[in-house]
This record gives structure tokens, sequence and C-alpha cells, in this order.
């Protein structure tokens, strides 16, 4: 589990040391890209988030993964363009807060060279931001949120800005035709792309599809400690819990009421016949 206390300043300030023998970075053609498509409130999103999703800023593979996060997730877009989130207003809000946070903070990592052949990465603020953010969804805190600002020592006023403009809203609805433009649709969240592959039920282990689907240069070391048998199956229920979108809870309960009515049937036409 990730340390509560990695979510502080340590997290904002975070350093990765990359040694490369040829020198050579990963070019943003040789990235490979992880997407990620969440809600703010749903458990499963946050824990995927703060104990999965942080590996890789804690080994390095950020630097051959170009991340896109998308915090819309199950939300629908009613009349007049009104969004209704599945875990109600509290979810439409921080979905937009974090919205903005991607869109007033877009650098994910900062690159600094140490000499020809040794830079870090430093992480920027957005992700340590989301990361305080669904640490509390994850601690049932999440209406302590705005404490975030001080623990990061970010200023509150771009995210107030953008989501009183109305301007957030639009961040909103740009995820939305994103996240419904996805094919395969997606079914439940956490929802996990790996070079437009969604995983499944494997998206815990999306750190070993992005391993083996990586072709540059200098492959980061902890590559070379996993598995890359990766084999991505459909319609199979995920090994991780998920939040299930309405579509998908539909036919699931509908499946369940009709053989509860079946069985119940059955023992009666049984009790009939004795």
């Amino acid at each position: 589990m990730a340390s509560r206390s990695f979510v502080a300043v340590s997290l904002l300030s975070f350093l990765f040391l990359f040694s490369s023998a040829s020198g050579a970075l990963p070019s943003d053609s040789d990235k490979v890209s992880l997407g990620l498509y969440y809600e703010s409130l749903c458990p499963y999103s946050a824990n995927f988030i703060i104990n999965y999703l942080v590996k890789i800023f804690e080994n390095g593979l950020i630097s051959i993964v170009d991340l896109n996060l998308v915090p819309f997730g199950n939300a629908k877009i009613r009349g007049n363009n009104t969004i209704d989130c599945q875990h109600g207003p509290a979810e439409c809000l921080l979905n937009t807060v974090e919205a903005c946070a991607i869109d007033v903070w877009p650098d994910l990592v900062r690159l600094d060279f140490l000499s020809a052949k040794q830079y870090i990465y430093i992480q920027s603020q957005h992700f340590s931001f989301i990361y305080c953010i669904e640490t509390l969804v994850y601690e049932r805190k999440y209406p302590q949120w705005e404490t975030c600002f001080e623990k990061l020592g970010l200023d509150p006023k771009p995210i107030s800005d953008c989501y009183n403009s109305g301007y957030g809203k639009e961040l909103e609805l740009k995820y939305a035709a994103e996240t419904n433009g996805l094919q395969p649709p997606h079914k439940y969240v956490p929802w996990v792309v790996v070079d437009g592959q969604p995983l499944y039920e494997e998206y815990e282990n999306f750190i070993s599809y992005i391993c083996k689907a990586y072709k540059g240069p200098s492959i980061p070391s902890a590559c070379n400690e996993l598995s890359l048998n990766t084999i991505v199956k459909e319609n199979v229920n995920p090994a991780g819990p998920v939040c299930y979108t309405e579509e998908t809870i539909k036919p699931t309960l509908s499946s369940i009421i009709g053989s509860t009515i079946k069985a119940w049937m059955q023992r009666m036409n049984r009790a009939a016949l004795i």
C-alpha cells in the first residue's frame, strides 16, 4: 500500500535519477501511451491512483510513458449539457477540480540534466494534487480536499478561477467526448488503456504491458524485473474491484433477477409435484 506520508511535499518534489550508458533520452515517438479513465469518488479509482499508478513515478517508468488522465468516468451528459455524476454532485465538483488541475499545471514531469549521461525527472503539480485528493477519497475524508493546496504549497486561485469561470465544465465536456468515444466502450472505472488497447481485468498489471509495448532505448530497470507474458482477455470479470457503468450494471441485475425468478419457479413446480 502507498505510504500516506508520500502525499505531502515529498511527492511534489519527487526525483527519479536516470542513468544511461548512451545518454539517449526516450523520444516522444518512443513513449508508450497510458490512459486512465476514472471518476474522482469511485474508491477503486482512488485505490488504483494511489497504490498502483504512483509506481511509475517511484520506479522511473514515467520516463517512457505519455500519461493521459481523464476524470469523467461513468458520468452522463443530460439536457443542456448538464453533467450527472455516478456518485453525485460532490464527484462532479472534484472531477472538474481535477480537470482544472491538469489544465493549470500541465507538465507531468520536468527534465533536468546533471551530466551528459545522467538526468533527473522532477514531478510537477497536477499528479501530486490529484494524488492528494484521491488519498482523501480512499480514506473517506474527501470533504477535506482543499487542504491539498496547503499540503503541497499550491496556490488555489487558478483552480478556483477555472472552476468558477465555467472553463472547468468545458474541460469536463471535452473529457466526456473522449470517454464516450472510446472503442471498445468502457465498461467500468478505472479503465486503463495502453497504446490504445484496454486492459480489462488486467488493469492492475499495467506496468507489464507498458514494458512490453516499449520499443525505445534505455529500458528502465523496472522492466527487467517483470514477466512480460501478457495476454489481454476481453469480457472477463476484472480481478480488482471497479465501478461499473449503468449499461453494464443493468444487464447484470436483469440476469440475476431472471435467474432468481427461474429458480423460484422451479422450486414451486417441484413442491407442486410432492
